[in-house]
């Protein structure tokens, strides 16, 4: 048997409320935290708000439920600190970073990856119903709305950065030491994007609604 759109949402969002009560629980840094958390709280009340009126799909709902929770855990540690490294050592005992020839903590630029390639179907879904255009189109636009939003990301960043300075500045910009930080985030959700597009628009029977 299978759940109603609406239990089926309910029942993410009360699991995502489950992940985010815990891990708001004594984050690394509190006011980083809280600044990472307003873009999570816009979008939970977009969602809520535009539920009855332009509900979106399963896979949509569930897609942005594994994007939000993984933001979430970066939120608790600051992306540049989840211990992940920690995890794997603790599970295999050898080093992820040491094995990928890393010389800096990766979370960030997975997570900007997985922006792309987890929020590039929503995305297509909402401008399909909003404007009438092509499947295709659809996608090429949804695609374009990533790059452009992960751009105007990192001038919010950046700007919240210079606002704050300090080490809430450093903390919550994240680059890590890296000069081209901004850039590789933006293409890495872009690759993301294309890669999720591409396999929805060419294997559509395998997405399910």
């Amino acid at each position: 048997m299978t759940l109603s759109n609406q239990r089926y949402v309910t029942l993410l969002l009360l699991l995502f409320t489950v992940i985010w009560t815990a891990l708001a629980i004594n984050p690394l840094y509190r006011d980083d935290w809280v600044l990472e958390n307003i873009l999570t709280g816009i979008t939970l009340l977009c969602l809520i708000a535009t539920y009855r009126r332009m509900p979106l799909s399963k896979t949509s709902y569930l897609l942005i439920f594994l994007f939000l929770s993984l933001h979430t855990l970066g939120s608790h540690y600051t992306y540049a600190e989840v211990p992940y490294e920690q995890w794997v050592f603790t599970l295999t005992g050898g080093s992820l970073n040491d094995l990928m020839h890393w010389q800096r903590n990766q979370f960030d630029r997975l997570v900007y990856f997985l922006y792309g390639f987890l929020l590039v179907y929503p995305i297509r879904e909402v401008v399909m119903k909003v404007v009438e255009v092509k499947r295709g189109l659809a996608y090429f636009v949804a695609v374009l709305m990533v790059m452009s939003t992960s751009m105007l990301y990192e001038v919010v960043e950046w700007g919240a950065a210079v606002y704050f300075g300090g080490d809430l500045g450093v903390s919550y910009l994240g680059i890590q030491g890296d000069t081209w930080d901004a850039q590789k985030d933006m293409l890495l959700a872009s690759i993301g994007a294309v890669i999720a597009a591409s396999y929805c628009f060419w294997r559509p029977r395998m997405i399910r609604q």
